[in-house]
């Protein structure tokens, strides 16, 4: 082979290796079981990657800037304990806050808000923004570590991540130490389907969508979408230039924060339970799906196209094979070796770059 023919197999091993790997995997899943292309699977499949869509999206505008977020599924965890908790049915005996029968000051607000009946959307609207404004100071946090103190991102989000998850197992014994459940049935229309006769949409992937269209408008048609990719291409010529690199990290990490929040929210009533180990490592998935979509771990690089595309071929590969009855710990494996490979490969694009 001579050196044209090197070139070009090593460009398209950087350009696309990744995606021929995921391909045969993908043709392997489907010559195991052809009905995995079933339209019902499409939709399922589309439905699992909503709330992943999410939490990845947050966790791409880290990465643009060098960073990454490893307190991501502990932050969800907790919005979605605290939003469980919240939305239980009146009906539910294991009801963690019964305010029906009680004369405190609290019942009274709790009354007020709707707890001494069933709750409407206006309480779930209520415990979204409370997880929302949970998450914005988790991030906010984050972000002032590593922009004011300049802490290494891994070992702010690992502290943050520890810190998540010791108050949420405290918040956890406090109701119990059971998983939460009994939703009431506003909570989980939340998630359900949009029913057009036989033909049924998850309200899910309009949530997706609509993230999707935000975020793509964040980074493409404001000033601050402008700055994120500037710091993360080169935080000292971005500072010179006369950006506030303090301020914008701030910002995407608040921004993660909230979206945390959003996809806790939303994955409990998903679920229909929610324990301490929600969102256990799916800060690996978001992370992985990012990479795979060409966010750049260098800084400065990626795309909200990237990204659902990640994201969905992650998800579709995971679902693939528990559909086909792969061993769970081989899944585990199985994704590990494309977290490496993703990562390798974008190393390689960064030193072509450079």
């Amino acid at each position: 082979m001579n050196n044209d023919n090197l070139k070009k197999a090593k460009s398209l091993v950087i350009n696309g290796g990744i995606y021929m790997v995921l391909l045969i995997l993908f043709i392997l899943i489907i010559v195991k079981d052809s009905s995995f292309l079933s339209f019902r699977n499409v939709i399922n499949i589309l439905t699992q990657s909503s709330v992943k869509m999410i939490i990845a999206l947050g966790v791409a505008g880290l990465i643009v800037t060098q960073g990454t977020d490893l307190s991501a599924g502990r932050q969800i965890g907790l919005a979605g304990l605290i939003s469980a908790t919240l939305l239980q049915s009146v009906a539910n005996p294991n009801k963690i806050y019964k305010f029906i029968d009680s004369n405190s000051a609290i019942a009274s607000i709790g009354k007020a808000l709707g707890y001494d009946k069933e709750p409407t959307i206006i309480l779930c609207l209520i415990t979204l923004l409370i997880v929302i404004i949970i998450g914005a100071i988790l991030g906010a946090i984050n972000g002032i570590l590593v922009s004011k103190f300049n802490i290494v991102p891994f070992v702010a989000t690992m502290g943050m991540m520890i810190i998540a998850y010791g108050a949420n197992s405290l918040y956890f014994d406090y109701t119990g130490s059971t998983p939460v459940a009994g939703f009431s049935s506003s909570y989980s229309a939340i998630v359900g389907n949009i029913n057009f006769g036989s033909f049924f949409f998850p309200r899910l992937i309009i949530y997706a969508t609509i993230a999707i269209l935000v975020m793509w408008i964040v980074w493409n048609k404001t000033v601050f979408g402008k700055n994120l990719f500037a710091v993360g291409g080169n935080p000292e010529a971005a500072k010179v230039s006369g950006v506030n690199v303090t301020k914008t990290l701030i910002i995407v990490y608040v921004i993660s924060g909230v979206m945390y929040a959003i996809g806790g929210f939303l994955e409990a009533a998903r679920i229909g339970s929610a324990s301490n180990n929600l969102g256990n490592l799916y800060e690996l998935d978001a992370i992985a799906a990012c990479v795979v979509g060409g966010v750049s771990f260098s800084g400065g690089v990626g795309k909200i196209s990237g990204v659902v595309t990640g994201v969905i071929i992650f998800t579709m590969i995971n679902y693939g094979l528990t559909y086909i009855g792969i061993n769970p710990y081989w899944q585990y494996i199985i994704k590990g070796l494309i977290i490496i490979v993703a990562v390798g490969i974008d190393m390689l694009k960064y030193k072509k770059r450079n």
